[in-house]
């Protein structure tokens, strides 16, 4: 499974944002270009540790049910729910989006491991650098996908 750790990996990540534009439309969800590029932002924001959400209660309770499923090559349902500190509902600017999507994967991937947050995830409790790198790509590569890149 591929991490954004790998200088190869966050190479290929950006060139796939780099692809989107502010008109491209989801394959599937509710989301637009714009609001899908403040939405991984927000994931990378935490994992950088410009914030510290709470631990939801639907992660205590199934968090670690799926867990496993977040760091393997399984790929995630689509249209499955967000937590709200993550969910982007109004419209954004999306050319500050992306410029700021872009920065937050280049910050947590060439930071490198001893900058990733150590605060739990809201939803899965805590997790070692190596599997914020992991589950990160994978979120990211899911949203992509999202908008056929």
């Amino acid at each position: 499974m591929k991490s954004l750790y790998d200088i190869e990996t966050l190479a290929e990540v950006l060139d796939r944002v780099s692809q989107i534009k502010a008109d491209t439309t989801p394959i599937w969800g509710k989301m637009n270009a714009a609001q899908m590029m403040e939405h991984c932002a927000r994931a990378l924001d935490f994992v950088t540790g410009k914030t510290k959400p709470p631990r939801t209660l639907l992660g205590y309770i199934l968090g670690s049910f799926i867990k496993t499923q977040y760091f393997n090559d399984t790929p995630w349902r689509k249209n499955s729910p967000t937590s709200k500190q993550y969910l982007v509902v109004d419209d954004r600017s999306f050319l500050r989006g992306k410029d700021r999507l872009e920065r937050l994967l280049k910050e947590f991937s060439l930071g490198g491991m001893a900058n990733c947050t150590t605060h739990p995830s809201p939803f899965f409790g805590k997790l070692t650098a190596q599997q914020h790198g992991l589950g990160q790509y994978k979120h990211i590569d899911h949203h992509l996908k999202q908008f056929g890149v």
